[in-house]
């Protein structure tokens, strides 16, 4: 890929993804699969602004040795040192850009037993200080080819064509393949605003689903619940994108109102752990009973990593029809393929979802219904034939999707 499209990848990524602030420190997590872009994007960020770019390496085949190898104790410990980066982080709100590359199915086979539980001990100590920072400090996630993801999304090709493949369907699902990037996002989250402020004017009170394959459900949302798509603001009022891409127009719905049966139209890619064909059936809001053609037994350990984790923390509306949608490409990523289909997630919802949050104290906005939990994992659902009907607090029904795209115009 010419270098000049992955600097200004690396460009719209510290600027529009991050927003990156004079003197802000920049924390950037990534894989080992492209140090030479990672290192363009921490050049911009330096041309941004920040004052510090700090990357933090990972490498999935070690985390695989991890997990084979150690102690659930040792995987469940949070070193002191740990303690205290989290300390600094809190107290110094450093930008967060998250590169991912990884093996969407390089943890199979590992103890998902194990790794959950020493997940759920490591969170008891980690989610206090993430809490603490919500909402303040601007994160975006994006991607770059992985050799093995590369050749799981093109297994016909050669190693190095299936990677020039991905970093192309990569670049243009981000709108940063022709013409000016920042531009187009600009132009795009204009788009995105426009349609949510529509949806915003509504009065929506549930949301029904329905679908040949099976899907039938309804969930409520909440009473001063907002749409919000591609940028949003920090409490201080620094815009920025968090997901690059993004084609969604997304909402916290209300914890508890969820009833009826939901199918998968993705794969979905859960720590390294590919499950299929799943279905999620809903009772009181909450996840009653699950099935999956692969992957049952991780699906399972998903929803019962806490309390809050069986409960939706999003509905997401993405037509079926979508810039990533047309490219026909299954990429095996969350971040891309839930921007090809409308989408639910289970776990946290987003407190910056109510109108008015910031004069609420994070339990006042749980007490609400926004739900809370140790994980946020979106799951897609759209296909050609999805109809989605709104109803309004007065009981008027509005057609939101017919045939799997939006069913009005603005």
């Amino acid at each position: 890929m010419q270098k000049t499209i992955l600097k200004n990848y690396a460009k719209l990524l510290a600027r529009v993804g991050l927003n990156v602030q004079k003197g802000q420190e920049v924390i950037i997590v990534a894989e080992l699969d492209q140090p030479e872009f990672v290192a363009f994007a921490a050049e911009e960020c330096y041309r941004a602004g920040a004052s510090r770019v700090r990357v933090e390496w990972t490498h999935q085949p070690l985390a695989r040795l991890s997990a084979d190898w150690r102690t659930e104790e040792g995987l469940s410990e949070v070193l002191p040192w740990q303690e205290e980066k989290l300390r600094c982080e809190v107290r110094g709100l450093p930008a967060r850009l998250y590169i991912e590359s990884e093996d969407p199915d390089g943890m199979k086979g590992a103890d998902a037993e194990k790794l959950a539980r020493a997940l759920q001990a490591r969170q008891a100590v980690i989610k206090p200080y993430r809490d603490k920072m919500e909402n303040k400090y601007q994160w975006c996630i994006a991607a770059v080819p992985g050799r093995a993801w590369a050749k799981k999304v093109f297994p016909k090709d050669a190693p190095a064509a299936a990677e020039e493949k991905l970093w192309r369907a990569i670049l243009s699902a981000s709108r940063s393949l022709e013409g000016n990037p920042m531009a187009n996002w600009r132009a795009h989250n204009a788009a995105l605003e426009k349609r949510c402020a529509y949806l915003n004017g509504l009065g929506l009170a549930s949301l029904e689903y329905r679908s040949s394959n099976g899907t039938d459900l309804r969930v409520g949302l909440l009473k001063d619940g907002l749409f919000m798509g591609g940028g949003e603001r920090t409490l201080s009022g620094i815009y920025f994108n968090p997901n690059i891409p993004s084609e969604e127009c997304f909402t916290s719905p209300k914890r508890g109102e969820a009833e009826g049966i939901v199918y998968s139209t993705k794969p979905l890619s859960y720590r390294g752990q590919l499950i299929r064909n799943f279905s999620v059936r809903f009772e009181g809001g909450r996840a009653a009973e699950v099935h999956a053609a692969q992957g049952e037994a991780a699906l399972r350990k998903m929803i019962a990593m806490d309390e809050g984790a069986a409960y939706l923390g999003e509905c997401a509306l993405v037509p079926y029809h979508s810039p990533i949608s047309d490219t026909r490409v299954l990429f095996y990523n969350t971040l891309f393929d839930e921007n090809a289909a409308c989408h639910l997630a289970l776990g946290r919802g987003f407190t910056n979802c109510v109108r008015g949050y910031e004069g609420h104290t994070e339990e006042q906005l749980h007490a609400m219904g926004v739900n809370d939990s140790m994980i946020h994992t979106d799951f897609m659902i759209g296909n050609d034939d999805l109809e989605i009907d709104g109803v309004t607090e007065t009981g008027a029904r509005v057609a939101l999707f017919r045939e799997g795209d939006w069913a009005f115009e603005v």
